[in-house]
């Protein structure tokens, strides 16, 4: 059987980083400890961010692997963390939530379109970050998985 998307494993919550780099290696590590992706697809998390910043608006970033990366995930699955302080995320934006993510095939664009659809929304915004459990989590990303 498949692994969930997001798996109650996946998500921490109120957890506080030094910097942008600190937290997209936190949200990877995620990935790579609970056998979503190999070691080397965070790697693959920095390389993408040097192309282009990862950061979505609304306080929200996604950082995910180089499209070469592929070969790296073993599983679909997302990873979601809470920064209720915020991190400096490069060009003068604050992250607060950040959100790993890693796609077999060509699936991480569904995962990458239901995630935009809850995060568009300001209100889920406010919800992720008074969330007082996983579960309340998951509930939110319900049609994620």
């Amino acid at each position: 059987m498949a692994k969930e998307v997001l798996a109650k494993e996946n998500i921490k919550l109120n957890v506080s980083f030094n910097n942008q780099e600190e937290a997209i290696r936190y949200a990877g590590q995620i990935l790579v400890d609970n056998g979503y992706v190999e070691p080397s697809y965070i790697d693959k998390m920095f390389e993408r961010e040097e192309l282009t910043s990862t950061y979505m608006g609304n306080f929200v970033a996604i950082p995910h692997g180089t499209e070469d990366a592929k070969s790296l995930v073993n599983e679909s699955g997302l990873s979601v963390v809470t920064i209720p302080e915020g991190v400096e995320y490069g060009e003068g934006n604050t992250v607060k939530i950040l959100m790993g993510i890693a796609g077999k095939g060509d699936e991480h664009l569904d995962i990458l379109s239901n995630i935009a659809i809850v995060l568009s929304d300001e209100d889920n915004i406010q919800l992720i970050l008074d969330a007082a459990s996983e579960e309340e989590i998951i509930r939110i990303f319900d049609e994620v998985n």
